[in-house]
């Protein structure tokens, strides 16, 4: 059981020329476990031969003994922080893949999700191939395997040019390290150096744990190939337009992290200061749900001139499961995660401020909880426009008819969460909080216009797979 959030699928982080790669592999992991508890890893290079150590759990816990990173030595290392999306949750779907093929060794790390995995692989094993595990990842590596191109920057092309959807990479070999962004650009990458290493990562946040300065984002499109000779960058795939997820301002990427050029934190802030001027209301505080409000929370108080208080406390030490008691707690999953302060609330009105509503009943959850501590009015606000439509891009979020506002008006989700009011961000102000309707982003979730069309026995099975997922979470 959990309060219900999507999920984004992983984190990816590299770090070439470098005496301890493996261990600021394991801080740049740290840093995006955000982005994914479920599972991790690392593979390191020598030069000579590639070693790994993966493991289930979050990664304070798989390298949590120093002993580890004597097993991983070399001055080349990529790691993987994972969220299922596609694949099973077991050890042998844990990134990053590790390879012996005809050319080498080679490890690969993967953010995003392949919008056309199913009709590839079933080509590749009617040609023979083997797979090994249940994830598209695998998919690359056995399309890099069949190119008889004589570069591996060329290979690496070749396989994805055969491939739709939504991707950033990282590939390791004894002796190179390449990262590649999918010409839409739909999740973040971006590039570091350190001293004379260079260093790769999801988000900005994992630079700035190692200490490495921030050089600029992986453009999309663009493959960027680190070896002893330094650093270059090809644009081998047909040019589109780019298509940012815009999720990753909503909830996804950590706030003090710079995505697609901007401050995550600032985006928020924005995104609640529009929202105060598009739903504002007669209210004597305004709350954050933590923690991912909070900075929409401060951008409205300031527009509204009203006072900013932490009226829900989150506990940051619940884990992914826990054993609920056998004599039921009303709320138990809520109430584990998030406490009222009973002495900001009680009989006041007040605006309660969270980035989306997926089902509702955790909003639900989390305004009979305000109520309960006494408040006389609670008026839901949220950041971002209703999310009514899946994502297939590396995002696990539930099938159509599970999202609430697919299918049912603001009233009557207003009513559902029994909320005194509820308004949601437009999707005019989400625009010109990123930075004006200029900027192109992915914003399916809200609008159901997808940037990369996928065959229909493809959507099938994802909605299969989205189904099953939100059902083994429940």
């Amino acid at each position: 059981m959990r309060l219900y959030r999507p999920e984004e699928e992983c984190g990816i982080f590299g770090v070439f020329n470098h005496p301890e790669a493996s261990n600021l592999t394991y801080l740049g992991l740290y840093a995006l476990q955000h982005r994914g508890q479920e599972a991790c890893g690392i593979v390191s290079s020598d030069g000579s031969r590639l070693r790994a150590h993966k493991s289930m759990g979050l990664v304070a816990d798989v390298f949590g003994n120093p002993e580890i990173f004597k097993a991983l030595p070399g001055r080349s290392a990529i790691g993987h922080v994972r969220y299922s999306t596609t694949g099973d949750s077991v050890l042998k779907n844990v990134q990053p893949i590790m390879v012996d093929y005809a050319r080498g060794s080679i490890a690969v790390a993967h953010n995003g999700n392949l919008v056309n995995a199913q009709q590839v692989k079933r080509d590749l094993e009617e040609r023979g191939s083997i797979f090994q595990t249940t994830m598209d990842t695998e998919i690359i590596i056995h399309l890099l395997a069949l190119s008889r191109a004589p570069r591996l920057e060329d290979r690496i092309s070749e396989a994805l040019k055969q491939l739709k959807g939504a991707y950033s990479l990282l590939f390791l070999t004894e002796t190179r390290m390449v990262a590649v962004r999918d010409p839409h650009g739909l999740r973040p990458l971006c590039l570091g150096k350190l001293g004379d290493s260079w260093v790769v990562a999801s988000e900005s946040c994992a630079l700035d744990l190692i200490e490495a300065k921030y050089e600029r984002e992986i453009e999309p499109g663009e493959v960027v190939v680190v070896d002893k000779d330094g650093i270059s960058s090809y644009f081998p795939m047909d040019h589109v337009d780019p298509a940012p997820c815009i999720f990753e301002f909503v909830y996804f990427s950590r706030p003090d992290s710079l995505i697609f050029g901007k401050n995550v934190y600032m985006v928020r802030k924005e995104m609640g200061r529009q929202l105060a001027r598009e739903h504002g209301v007669d209210a004597d505080i305004v709350i954050p749900v933590p923690d991912s409000g909070v900075p929409a929370a401060i951008g409205y108080a300031e527009e509204a001139g009203l006072p900013f208080e932490l009226g829900l406390i989150r506990n940051h030490y619940v884990g992914r499961t826990f054993i609920e008691p056998q004599q039921s707690i009303r709320h138990f999953g809520v109430k584990i995660k998030l406490n009222p302060v009973r002495e900001l609330l009680e009989g006041k009105r007040v605006v309660v401020i969270d980035d989306s509503i997926v089902r509702g009943t955790t909003s639900r959850k989390i305004v009979k909880m305000v109520r309960n501590a006494g408040a006389k009015e609670v008026h839901v606000r949220i950041s971002s426009p209703p999310t009514s439509f899946p994502c297939y891009y590396g995002i696990d979020t539930p099938s159509r008819k599970e999202l609430i506002s697919s299918s049912h008006t603001i009233d009557e989700i207003n009513r559902y969460i029994t909320s005194d009011t509820l308004g949601y961000l437009s999707h005019e102000g989400l625009m010109k909080s990123v930075g004006g309707p200029e900027r192109h982003f992915c914003k399916a979730c809200f609008t159901g216009t997808y940037p990369i069309d996928f065959p229909m026995l493809d959507l099938e099975s994802q909605l299969g797979l989205f189904e099953e997922e939100i059902h083994e979470h429940e």
